[in-house]
């Protein structure tokens, strides 16, 4: 499974990649807003920040809505860096737009995805990330993790490429729970990577062994 992390702060960004584990980057126009990011000259630089700092994957929504739009900003977003995918809402020029950037290479990231017959459109246009939000599904009482299952399993039965994003991740557990189900790729706030590390075993037996240690070594 690949680790995404869900922000615009470039130092999360980074201690991210220092840990070791980090494989990409999603954010939106909320996120850089978030940051203090306005201005379209602003946020290019901001992209090209983030992709200075890891290996790949850096994915920079577009902001139209018109396939015309949608195919200007994206080409200007890829333009950026390599590492660039171009992040398209799922709507109906966005479908459009999606195999347009496929046929083009350039990579995507279809957003905003809440059914599996939506997630089927994207991979049939060729998208290369699906981004179901599995916690804001939750927040409707609805199982986001049934959707990444149904999703992994209709991509298995006929071969897509496309590649399964758990998005909108709120604890570790969802995150365990999509590598059980065989999601690509989880993203998720670093707060959420970081979680992988605890467990009270884990804190209790370090403290004996440093114990044991200063004993041994007559502290």
């Amino acid at each position: 499974m690949k680790f995404f992390i869900d922000t615009a702060n470039l130092n999360d960004i980074k201690e991210a990649y220092d840990l070791g584990v980090l494989d990409g980057v999603t954010t939106n126009p909320s996120l850089m807003a978030k940051e203090g990011i306005s201005g379209e000259e602003r946020v290019r630089a901001h992209y090209k920040a983030i992709c200075d700092i890891v290996d790949d994957n850096v994915s920079a929504e577009v902001i139209a809505t018109d396939f015309e739009g949608m195919i200007r900003e994206g080409k200007e977003l890829a333009k950026i860096d390599d590492k660039i995918v171009v992040k398209i809402p799922m709507i109906k020029d966005g479908i459009k737009a999606i195999k347009y950037f496929s046929n083009e290479g350039i990579r995507t990231n279809c957003t905003l995805i809440f059914s599996a017959g939506q997630a089927l459109l994207a991979a049939k246009a060729g998208a290369t990330y699906v981004s179901p939000f599995i916690g804001r599904l939750d927040d409707i009482s609805y199982d986001g993790l049934e959707l990444i299952d149904q999703i992994v399993n209709i991509y298995e039965n006929y071969g897509y490429a496309t590649q399964v994003l758990a998005a909108s991740v709120r604890h570790t557990m969802h995150l365990i729970k999509c590598a059980e189900l065989g999601a690509d790729v989880v993203t998720c706030p670093l707060k959420v990577i970081l979680g992988l590390l605890n467990h009270p075993l884990t804190d209790s037996g370090l403290a004996t062994f440093l114990a044991d240690h200063a004993k041994a070594a007559g502290k």
